[in-house]
This record gives C-alpha cells, sequence and structure tokens, in this order.
C-alpha cells in the first residue's frame, strides 16, 4: 500500500468541473514502484490517457494533479496494481486498464460490491497453481462470483469478454481444490455454416479445431502435462455437445461454448443433464448464430424460459468489457451500431 499527500488547489481543471487536486504517492518498494509504473513510465501514460490526469514519477512517488474524481481513481488504481505486484503478480497494460475500468465504476456505481473501506479495491480472483486472474471489469466480477455461488450459469455477450477463458479457469480452480471430480468442456458442432463431415480424420480429429479455445484456456490455467494427464484419465474431457445425451453429469464443471448455435431441444438436453454436486456454466453471443435461418437459438429460448428461475444467474456483457485489442471493442460497437439500424430500418446501410 502506498502513503500519500494530498492538496486541493483554486484554480479549475478544464472542463471547469471542480476544483483539482493534487496527490502524491510514495511506495516502500522502489523496485516494484518502477514496475508499477512500467517502462518508460508507460503505464503511468496510459493513467493520463484514459483518466486525464497529469501523472509524473519520481524515485518510488508518483504525482497526481487533475479532477479531483480522476486523481483519487488513479490512486486507487495504482494501490491495487502495487498489491498486486506485492503478491507475486505481474502488472501488464491490460492489468492497468482494467484496474482503471473498475475503479471508474467504483464511482459510477456507488455500491460496486468490490469496493472496501478506506476507497480500497478488492477484485474477484480465480487462483490455480500456476495462475492467477483477477477481473478487469465490472462484468467479470459479477461473472467470477457468480460462478461461485450458483449451480447455473450463462455468461452471455460479444467475443473478447472473457466469457469462456473465465469460465473454463474456475473449473480449473474447482479441480484443483478438489471440489469436483471432472471438468467437462462441449461445443455444438455449427461453425460458421460449415459441417465437420468433409474434414478428413476421425472424430476427434474433426472437432479438435473447433475446441481449441477451450484447450487453450485449459493450458493457460494447469501444466501441459497434467492437462494431457487428465485428458486421457477421462478427468477432462472435451466434446461435441451430441456426446452429452443420455447422460448424467454428477461431480463435474459442464461448460458449454458458443450455445448460440444449439438448438433448443439441444441445448434442453444439455442442461437436464444436470447432476448432484455438478457446476454448469454457458456461455454465448447471441448476435452470432450459426443456425440455418428460421432455427430458433436454444440460448435464446432458454435466456426467456429460465428468467427468474431459483439458482439461474445470467451475466450479460457488453462491448464495454471487451478486454482484448482497444480496436475489438470499437469494431463491436460497431457491428453492435449497424444491427441496431437494421433492426428499425429493417435493411442495412451500404452506402
Amino acid at each position: 500500500m502506498s502513503t500519500s499527500q494530498t492538496s486541493s488547489r483554486p484554480n479549475r481543471n478544464p472542463a471547469g468541473a471542480s476544483d483539482a487536486t493534487h496527490i502524491v504517492l510514495t511506495f516502500e518498494n522502489n523496485r516494484l514502484a518502477s514496475e508499477l509504473f512500467g517502462q518508460f513510465d508507460q503505464n503511468l501514460a496510459l493513467i493520463e490517457q484514459k483518466l486525464g490526469v497529469d501523472a509524473r514519477a519520481r524515485g518510488n512517488q508518483v504525482s497526481l494533479h487533475g479532477a479531483e474524481e480522476a486523481t483519487n481513481q488513479a490512486r486507487r488504481a495504482l494501490d491495487y496494481l502495487y498489491e498486486r505486484l506485492q503478491e507475486g503478480a505481474e502488472v501488464q497494460s491490460s492489468d492497468v486498464e482494467g484496474a482503471i475500468r473498475m475503479s471508474v465504476a467504483a464511482d459510477d456505481q456507488l455500491t460496486l460490491p468490490t469496493m472496501e473501506r478506506k476507497g480500497r479495491m478488492s477484485f474477484a480472483q480465480i487462483a490455480t497453481r500456476k495462475k492467477t486472474i483477477a477481473a478487469r471489469t465490472p462484468t467479470q466480477d459479477a461473472y467470477i462470483r457468480a460462478m461461485d455461488r450458483a449451480e447455473l450459469v450463462f455468461g452471455v455477450g460479444p467475443a473478447g469478454t472473457g466469457k469462456t477463458y473465465l469460465a473454463v479457469a474456475h473449473a480449473a480452480q474447482l479441480l484443483e481444490r478438489g471440489e469436483i471430480e471432472k471438468i467437462i468442456l462441449s461445443r455444438p458442432a455449427v461453425e460458421a455454416g460449415e459441417r465437420l463431415g468433409y474434414l478428413p480424420g476421425d472424430m476427434k480429429e474433426k472437432v479438435d479445431p473447433y475446441l481449441r479455445p477451450l484447450y487453450d484456456a485449459l493450458y493457460d490455467m494447469m501444466p501441459g502435462d497434467k492437462v494431457e494427464r487428465a485428458i486421457t484419465a477421462g478427468v477432462i474431457e472435451i466434446a461435441p455437445l451430441a456426446f452429452m445425451r443420455g447422460r448424467t453429469l454428477a461431480n463435474a464443471a459442464v461448460i458449454l461454448d458458443e450455445a448460440q448455435n444449439t438448438t433448443s431441444m439441444q441445448m434442453k438436453m444439455f442442461l437436464t443433464r444436470l447432476g448432484e454436486n455438478a457446476r454448469m456454466i454457458v456461455t454465448g453471443d447471441p448476435s452470432q448464430i450459426d443456425l440455418p435461418r428460421g432455427q430458433r437459438s436454444g440460448l435464446v429460448e432458454a435466456l426467456h424460459i429460465l428468467r427468474g428461475v431459483e439458482g439461474v444467474v445470467t451475466v450479460r456483457f457488453t462491448e464495454t468489457d471487451v478486454v482484448r485489442h482497444p480496436l475489438v471493442a470499437r469494431i463491436v460497437a460497431a457491428y453492435d451500431s449497424e444491427q441496431r439500424m437494421v433492426d428499425e430500418s429493417g435493411k442495412p446501410d451500404t452506402e
């Protein structure tokens, strides 16, 4: 934690909204302070860009100057990131952006559950022996907490928001803790209108490319040799949705990814596989449905039917939760805007 000195100055900020505030933060560990500020102070530059404050480093101190709200947001973000460094974590630009988002959200949502007394931030986390992941947006925070407490969680929203990655990470955490005996990862075998029959190889070789994002998340959370042994032993099972029929899935974390491409019958079949001491996480993006024209998405139908059902939690992500390259968020927003225009006018704007 840092020590700070705060003073208010009578001059106005450029917007003229409030008095400017000057805060000086002192971090005890010089090495960690250097990592916090980033190479050539790039992390401070990002804070300046996102929050509109002036941030200048000198030794193990950083001077923040700007509107009172923005400087307090910058202070909270830096304090949180410094604590992460003290715990042995690395701080990358994506972590800085996440801390900024959560700090801003703390002011936007006065009762944000991740805010503790004295202005400290505590983000929901997923921890395995290999890696610890902290929420980078308020919606990710709500999603992680929902997976901790609910038996069935729907994570719905655009690509790049971390829906699948966090679900797989949560399942890996449960397995390491001994709270479940098995992880089952599944996807419907429908991708962008393509079919699997023409592909070479046996069924596993046909479907593996479509399940690759699930493998990638697993290898990121667990040592590779451990993942391979678990797959060989059947402790981790990765299979198309059709393989779930007729089974009761108990003592397991079961994840259905790309659920927008399930039919109504497939979704009902999957949800009724839930057994004792099992957790289900269903992820998907209703704006990316690849089913044949006129066929209703099982995900869209389930979200409607299961509204208000006890034990079911739905977490909705938006383009503001995209944690990939900033351009991805702008691309998602542009497509969403175009879709709204189509919905309103009935035809796309092709000019």
